[in-house]
């Protein structure tokens, strides 16, 4: 079912039910009133016969006559009798039936009064005592007028009843479709975007309620897909670039070489060649086995405590190592008073990767004097390494890009690389729950942040 229909059911079930429970107490009360106050009138007629029958000898003319006129102002279908106390009928009126035992004598006279009904007539029985003795008088009537009325406010009610839910369920599903028109202009807009309309957003997530942070959702979520797409494109643009450039070389010698027959020496030559680029592919392969390996679960990766400032060190004696001429400098933003909060908990061959394709990169990209600046910075629960470089920059644009296996910025091309390093420096940050943070202008250098939150407070005790 429809959402619309449920709620417009929904909707009318509630008001028909408030509707229903409103008629029935509107109904209930009426009767009970109707009732009530039908019994006060038989009983004031009750007591006016037996004023008349029982005191005709105790009052004046006036107040006779005055008796007389009370005593024909009769009830509908209207029936007293009077009886005395060896249960004799001394005194009727009316010719309705009113059935009248001895048992019922003797409830009034142990009750005073009573009220009950036979069918549609109420009856009333009073006790009243008079210098002659007690006596039992009974009157009843019929209030035909009022169940006339009462039976008419029911035919009211029911009709109002019907007649109302029939409004509420237009009404209702009026007031649903247009309660949802948003949502199905969201459908509406969902199915135009396809992958090759990803640029495509909903239009009304420019408001305050809920509908606009659902389209502010969902518009997030497209700006994430396309980027993800975007990335994708890329990768297999760049990757199949790198790996093409040195299998064409290995053909291109290859070919030559066996054009005609060649000397030892060149023989030797092409042979060099191809194994430079064959250590090239090893290399990318390398790479993308290494990215592969980064991004599985953290959960399965030995992790142990280790000194974030000893990885800092080693990862400068490593780039050192495969660039002695360059200049790296490693300082401290502020030294903690406790060594503890160095601590830092992950795998030591990974966190050196990502640590050393950083400071590796700010030298390469420094063509003046290959010097790059190495911060550790501490706060709250964070370890920070900060790189800067002096080199080239990367322009806004391209910042979106380098995260992205095989990227490379326009301005970098004709500088050796493959674009791993960084993307591999970030899948292996998020497998230690860190983050890796880049900013960049142009001919003014990088700056590359690693950050792993600190193990202190979490040290299992030491011997």
């Amino acid at each position: 079912m429809k959402i619309r229909n449920r709620l417009t059911l929904q909707f009318a079930g509630i008001f028909g039910l408030i509707l229903v429970l409103f008629s029935l107490v509107i109904y209930y009360f009426t009767s009970i009133y109707r009732q009530e106050d039908f019994y006060d009138r038989i009983l004031r007629r009750a007591q006016i016969v037996a004023s008349y029958v029982l005191d005709a000898e105790e009052v004046d003319a006036r107040t006779r006559s005055k008796q007389e006129m009370q005593l024909y102002q009769v009830l509908p279908q209207e029936v007293v009798k009077v009886y005395n106390s060896r249960n004799e009928e001394i005194f009727t009126e009316g010719d309705g039936e009113l059935q009248v035992d001895v048992a019922l004598l003797n409830r009034v006279r142990e009750q005073k009064e009573v009220h009950f009904e036979q069918d549609v007539r109420q009856i009333v029985g009073i006790l009243y005592q008079d210098n002659q003795g007690e006596f039992v008088v009974m009157a009843s009537s019929v209030d035909a007028y009022s169940l006339k009325k009462l039976q008419h406010l029911k035919v009211i009610l029911i009709v109002g009843l019907l007649g109302s839910l029939v409004v509420v369920l237009v009404a209702g599903w009026v007031f649903a479709k247009s309660a949802l028109w948003p949502i199905t202009k969201v459908v509406s807009e969902v199915e135009k975007i396809s992958a090759s309309d990803l640029h495509l957003r909903l239009t009304n997530a420019d408001g305050k309620d809920e509908l606009s942070n659902l389209g502010k959702t969902f518009n997030n979520m497209l700006d994430r897909l396309e980027l993800a797409f975007e990335m994708q494109s890329t990768f297999v643009s760049n990757a199949s670039h790198e790996l093409r450039t040195p299998l064409t070389t290995m053909m291109g010698e290859l070919e030559v070489a066996l054009m005609k027959p060649r000397t030892p020496e060149e023989y030797q030559r092409v042979l060099q060649s191809t194994l430079e680029d064959a250590r090239l592919l090893t290399e990318l392969s390398n790479g993308l086995l290494q990215i592969a390996q980064a991004s599985i679960d953290s959960s399965k990766i030995q992790q142990v405590y280790l000194r974030f400032d000893e990885l800092a060190l080693m990862a400068r004696d490593q780039v050192m190592k495969r660039r002695p001429d360059a200049h790296i400098d490693i300082e401290f933003a502020e030294l903690p008073d406790d060594s503890d909060r160095l601590i830092v908990k992950g795998n030591e061959a990974l966190l050196l990767i990502a640590m050393v394709n950083v400071i590796e990169n700010a030298i390469k990209f420094s063509p003046s004097g290959r010097s790059a600046t190495v911060r550790i910075v501490l706060d709250k629960n964070s370890s920070m390494l900060v790189v800067k470089d002096r080199g080239l920059g990367i322009t806004e644009e391209d910042l979106k890009h380098v995260f992205v296996p095989f990227f490379r910025a326009e301005n970098v091309r004709d500088i050796t690389g493959h674009g791993i390093g960084l993307p591999l420096t970030e899948r292996i940050l998020k497998l230690h729950r860190g983050t890796i943070a880049v900013h960049s202008k142009i001919n003014e250098g990088t700056e590359v942040t690693l950050t792993l939150p600190q193990a202190y407070g979490f040290i299992p005790d030491r011997p």
